[in-house]
């Protein structure tokens, strides 16, 4: 397995990427055509899962056996506290995020942005789909974008780099959301290569996922207002969530003090 390890591993952050593309395309593949029916989305749900099931065997199984260095990285799900307490930092990192990526597109021209409104029918579409980029999509998403292209590199410096190889390429997975995916994808594999655990990872990224959901319900309900521009993607929330973010992020800080590992 050696000599295998040695010629694979220039190449497993392209191979990682490739296998990345390939299954969320697969993935979307009942969505084609712009379906949106009930029975679209859970074709949707149960492929995702299927595939996940099979990431999560070849990330446990055979990628250790191919990349002995993959052994420093653990698969165990962290601490309740700790889980919850990172899920309490996302909102402010969404709004955060929303304002790095105002700043730096703002450099290049003025970005155009709107009120964003609900209907109750484009809030029923939003949910179905926010269970897969919620609960789903994350989860397949950082094993294949980053456990898989990471792991196999033991040094510091060489995952950074493949981090952000990685972090770019999925920006461009996301076409008009480039500049906010490929930052929040840097945060995550920084937090993987700093954790040792993909776990992290896909928390940030599922609390990330669950704010966006938050805030369309916000909308629709009429408690506030959430300017958003299309074309980059911007989300600049108001007063009241950016006081809500801050207020969670300290709940979340003290939670992670309290219960991080000895």
């Amino acid at each position: 397995m050696n000599g295998l390890s040695h010629i694979l591993k220039p190449f497993t952050p392209i191979l990682a990427a490739v296998y990345g593309f390939m299954l969320i395309y697969v993935t979307a593949l009942p969505m084609a055509d712009g379906k949106d029916t009930l029975g679209s989305h859970l074709l949707t749900w149960v492929l995702t899962l299927a595939i996940i099931a099979l990431t999560y065997v070849l990330v446990r199984r055979v990628e250790p056996r191919v990349f002995p260095e993959a052994r420093q990285f653990s698969l165990r799900w962290p601490m309740p506290a700790i889980a919850l307490g990172l899920l309490l930092l996302t909102p402010l990192w969404g709004v955060a995020e929303g304002y790095i990526v105002y700043g730096l597109s703002s450099l290049i021209h003025t970005a155009q942005l709107e009120s964003i409104t609900y209907t109750p029918d484009e809030l029923r579409e939003d949910m179905l789909a926010s269970v897969h980029a919620v609960l789903l999509a994350p989860v397949l998403e950082e094993l294949s974008f980053r456990q898989m292209a990471i792991s196999p590199f033991r040094r510091c410096g060489a995952q950074i780099i493949v981090c952000l190889v990685m972090a770019l390429l999925f920006g461009i997975l996301h076409v008009r959301n480039f500049l906010g995916a490929s930052i929040d994808a840097m945060l995550y594999g920084l937090v993987f290569i700093w954790t040792r655990n993909i776990w992290y990872a896909v928390l940030l990224h599922v609390g990330h996922n669950l704010m966006a959901t938050l805030l369309a319900v916000y909308c629709m309900l009429g408690i506030g207002e959430i300017q958003m521009s299309k074309t980059p993607v911007i989300i600049l929330p108001d007063t009241k969530v950016v006081l809500a973010a801050v207020v969670l992020a300290i709940i979340g800080l003290v939670m992670l003090k309290k219960h991080r590992p000895a």
